[in-house]
């Protein structure tokens, strides 16, 4: 991976990518991916507060709240917040966060969703809890590959021992194309997540298309993982 190892995106890079509409990550649908594999998250559970890091405007996170769950996201950029409340026409409350300097609390009047507006380093179980259920879409992904540790270890921190984190990632030759997305594999989850958790293949599928020949790729494969903590 050394087209990609030491690639670093700026927080100002990903907040220019809101500010001039260059979003091609996000997605106007409930994901597919999520839709698939929904009932191998829940098991059955009704009221599973969820996590989304890097949320974005994710319209996954009124679907499950629309289904009775709960959503905490984390996201950077305040505009994305607040053109997901906007988008859905939900009113929402804005409040600081004492414990994250600088921090925001973006929140539905109805209580389901609540949007932490903060670096995801800066986010931790003290503030928001442990929950039973993550979609990393797009997140683990869109990190700096230099971080990915700092971020499993974070990952990990959240999840309360029920959880079920659904880990949707994209495999393609990272000598071809830069990032982000990053390309990240089979052995780097185990290498980031085995040690805690059970890892398990839930479904791999061509995603290749042809924005992605402008990339530089000759493939992409789109791969869904489950985790679960280990009980010992």
């Amino acid at each position: 991976m050394s087209v990609q190892k030491d690639r670093v995106m700026a927080v100002s890079e990903w907040e220019e990518r809101w500010q001039t509409g260059r979003i091609g990550f996000h997605n106007f649908h409930v994901h597919k991916m999520l839709q698939k594999c929904i009932d191998r998250v829940l098991c059955g559970r009704s009221g599973v507060r969820f996590f989304f890091p890097l949320c974005g405007k994710a319209v996954d996170m009124k679907w499950l709240a629309d289904m009775g769950h709960s959503v905490v996201g984390v996201e950077i950029s305040e505009m994305a917040i607040k053109q997901f409340f906007e988008d859905h026409n939900m009113t929402y409350t804005e409040e600081t966060v004492p414990a994250i300097p600088e921090g925001k609390l973006f929140k539905s009047s109805d209580g389901k969703i609540s949007l932490y507006q903060c670096s995801l380093y800066d986010f931790s179980s003290s503030v928001a809890g442990q929950f039973g259920g993550i979609w990393d879409r797009g997140s683990l992904v869109a990190i700096n590959p230099c971080d990915r540790e700092r971020y499993a270890s974070i990952l990990l921190s959240l999840m309360d021992k029920d959880c079920r984190y659904l880990l949707d990632t994209l495999l393609y030759n990272p000598e071809l194309f830069g990032g982000p997305p990053f390309a990240v594999s089979d052995e780097d989850i185990r290498t980031l997540f085995g040690s805690a958790c059970e890892v398990q293949l839930l479904v791999s599928q061509d995603a290749f298309e042809e924005k992605h020949k402008t990339w530089g790729l000759d493939y992409l494969t789109e791969k869904v993982h489950l985790l679960t903590l280990k009980s010992n």
